[in-house]
């Protein structure tokens, strides 16, 4: 392999925007102009009084049409990220017994935090190899079924549907982080469907973000009832009644829910989910086939379907050293594009958030094309 570190990349190559992450994700300069110019009136304010409850108040309604929210479904959220929503779930949503699917380090944690919950069974876990997928499927012994949509480490998606045979008292809980206002979905399907912002919705964290059933507010409000100890900050009634108030119990960023109700309204005006469906699925599959068209590279995921819109993972061959790749365009102000640290392969992930338009894809494929050529 050649030394890339003196190799230079032509300027009229690279894309305008840099950014490729896929969590935090690049944030339009328009959601950053609209933070300084709203940000004086809000910012350092009281999130008790209108300024602060009106955003709160358009991100929820935002969402709501976003998902096209079946009646009583209800948008909920909370301090801490979806790590938190773990903790959330685990006290007010599993009754006794949880089904997890794990395709990679996000959904093991969940199944890491019911397994040491020591008021629950132990979980049911359906594992499988990292770059594949396999499927939730029904079973008496559960109460909850807990699978992602998107798993980010791995770049595996997973269409999103109430196991066949499921009943009506078992929820559905889709963790959406990397997914939600990326990827179509019909929410009727699930009962949580939850999420942080900083990945599709190009904002901070530090949020938790979840799509309601009246079941799973049902189930909660049981438990809740129950003798079963909540930690206030992790109660979920307690976070739905201050949704309802369009507040959360304890000071949220309210940078973070600006940049949020920006990037959701953006969204609604270019198209809605249905348009930012069809932007990742452009985004992704000019990545895809790139990466299928070189000798060097090869899609990560081999099943075309269980490829995510979002999070493209494609191997580099093991003559080259995909590491020296990514630090030459990060020297070149393409940033971001690093595999999963634990996951440990010789690879590229690029995500392909609603934010990052077909051009900039074009135009870091164009850098690659650059960088392998001279690599030899």
């Amino acid at each position: 392999m050649s030394d890339l570190q003196s190799l230079q990349i032509p300027a009229e190559l690279l894309p305008s925007d840099g950014r490729f992450g896929s969590g935090p994700s690049r944030i339009r300069s328009a959601q950053i102009s609209a933070l300084a110019e709203a940000g004086a009136h809000v910012l350092g304010t009281s999130h008790r009084q209108a300024p602060v409850k009106d955003l709160v108040r358009r991100v929820r309604a935002g969402l709501t049409e976003l998902f096209s929210l079946p009646a009583g479904y209800e948008v909920v959220l909370g301090n801490g990220g979806s790590t938190a929503f773990w903790d959330v779930a685990a006290f007010g949503l599993v009754r006794e017994r949880a089904q997890h699917v794990v395709l990679g380090e996000f959904s093991s944690k969940f199944a890491a935090e019911t397994r040491g919950a020591p008021h629950l069974d132990e979980p049911l876990v359906l594992a499988a190899e990292p770059g594949t997928r396999t499927l939730p499927a029904a079973d008496p012994e559960v109460d909850v079924y807990a699978y992602p949509h998107n798993e980010t480490s791995t770049g595996v998606m997973l269409p999103v549907r109430r196991p066949e045979g499921a009943t009506e008292d078992q929820l559905v809980l889709v963790d959406a982080t990397s997914a939600a206002g990326g990827v179509a979905v019909d929410i009727a399907q699930t009962d949580a469907y939850y999420f942080a912002p900083q990945k599709a919705f190009g904002s901070d964290g530090g949020l938790w973000l979840s799509v309601l059933s009246p079941a799973a507010i049902a189930r909660a409000e049981e438990l809740a009832s129950s003798d079963r100890w909540i930690p206030e900050f992790l109660s979920l009634t307690t976070a739905v009644a201050n949704s309802r108030k369009d507040q959360t119990l304890n000071t949220p960023a309210v940078a973070t829910l600006l940049l949020m109700a920006e990037q959701i309204e953006w969204m609604l005006g270019q198209g809605g989910l249905a348009w930012a469906d069809e932007r990742t699925r452009t985004t992704s599959s000019l990545l895809y086939d790139w990466a299928e068209r070189r000798a060097e590279t090869t899609p990560y995921v081999a099943d075309p379907a269980a490829r995510s819109q979002v999070v493209a993972t494609i191997d580099v061959d093991e003559a080259i050293d995909a590491s020296q790749i990514t630090a030459l365009l990060r020297a070149h102000g393409i940033v971001d594009i690093e595999p999963y640290r634990k996951l440990g392969r010789n690879q590229l992930r690029i995500a392909t958030f609603p934010s990052v338009p077909p051009e900039d894809v074009q135009a870091l494929i164009a850098v690659l094309d650059h960088v392998l050529d001279a690599a030899g």
